[in-house]
């Protein structure tokens, strides 16, 4: 992807308000400096730290504990505690029962989805993806890059009682899933490359890729076929068909893709679903062509 995408964060609200017993009052006096000893007049230290850590925890697909929080951001562990169970009780993080590690939510997207100048790409993208549902009954997603992994933005559920549907904000590795692998396929040349050195070619299945040759001639089989497919290479029993949305400058910003069971998806079908799913990022491509 030639454009940086930039998840941006509008809390419309006071996050900490336990945190305000805690924290010195706001400082008035441009001589005087925060508890952090930054210079800082009409600084929020609790929305400083608040806004740390939901950024650290965007970095990491498995999330961190309130100990790794707190040992890698250098703060109280009383602090982070606070903060985390606000978040925690306003829908901004979730916490794995079983590791105890917090997680980003999907409540930040649905503030503020990606937008490319005026444009809103889940907004524009609405439609198309509703029609192509209702053509597949299947769920179809949208996912965008955000640094060596992809992001889900939006998704439109399958009509089917047994359905495809994740949490909004679910982060994809680029070389086991097909919007994953379009992503990859589409960055330019030196991006790509540099990419391919960093990123961990893991197997959660028997036919995921791992090699960075493999994965190589597979990018070069997707830009020409124009999709990419997942063949129960990142999720048993789980298929899906991806394409490429393009912005005005013909910038490939985010892909569109349709999944379902394997049983629903044969391998057979792909083709077809191919064809189906490049029709539907082209229709959104050309609006946000017009838009843009």
């Amino acid at each position: 992807m030639r454009r940086g995408f930039t998840l941006c964060i509008l809390l419309v609200e006071t996050i900490l308000f336990a945190e305000q017993a805690s924290q010195p009052k706001m400082l008035t006096d441009p001589n005087l400096t925060s508890d952090d000893g930054i210079s800082s007049p009409g600084s929020a230290p609790a929305l400083d730290r608040a806004l740390d850590i939901m950024e650290l925890l965007s970095t990491s697909r498995v999330g961190l504990t309130l100990s790794e929080l707190s040992e890698q951001l250098e703060l109280p562990k009383n602090s982070v505690f606070r903060i985390t169970q606000t978040l925690l009780a306003r829908g901004y993080l979730a916490r794995n029962p079983e590791s105890l590690a917090f997680q980003l939510t999907g409540r930040l997207l649905r503030l503020a989805p990606p937008r490319w100048g005026n444009i809103s790409l889940p907004a524009v993208s609405r439609d198309v993806m509703i029609a192509l549902r209702d053509h597949t009954r299947e769920t179809v997603q949208l996912g965008v890059l955000s640094g060596l992994e992809g992001v889900i933005i939006d998704q439109v559920e399958g009509l089917e009682p047994l359905r495809i549907a994740v949490d909004l904000g679910l982060r994809f590795a680029l070389h086991n899933n097909a919007p994953g692998k379009l992503l990859l396929a589409y960055m330019p040349p030196a991006q790509q490359a540099a990419v391919l050195a960093k990123i961990k070619l893991s197997a959660t299945t028997p036919r995921t890729i791992t090699t960075q040759d493999e994965l190589a001639a597979e990018c070069r089989h997707i830009v020409e076929c124009g999709y990419a497919t997942d063949f129960a290479e990142s999720d048993e029993g789980v298929h899906c068909v991806a394409g490429p949305l393009y912005d005005a400058n013909q910038s490939v910003i985010g892909a569109l893709w349709v999944s379902g069971p394997s049983k629903r998806l044969p391998k057979s079908a792909f083709r077809e679903l191919g064809a189906r799913v490049k029709e539907a990022t082209h229709r959104i491509s050309r609006i946000i062509g017009e838009l843009g």
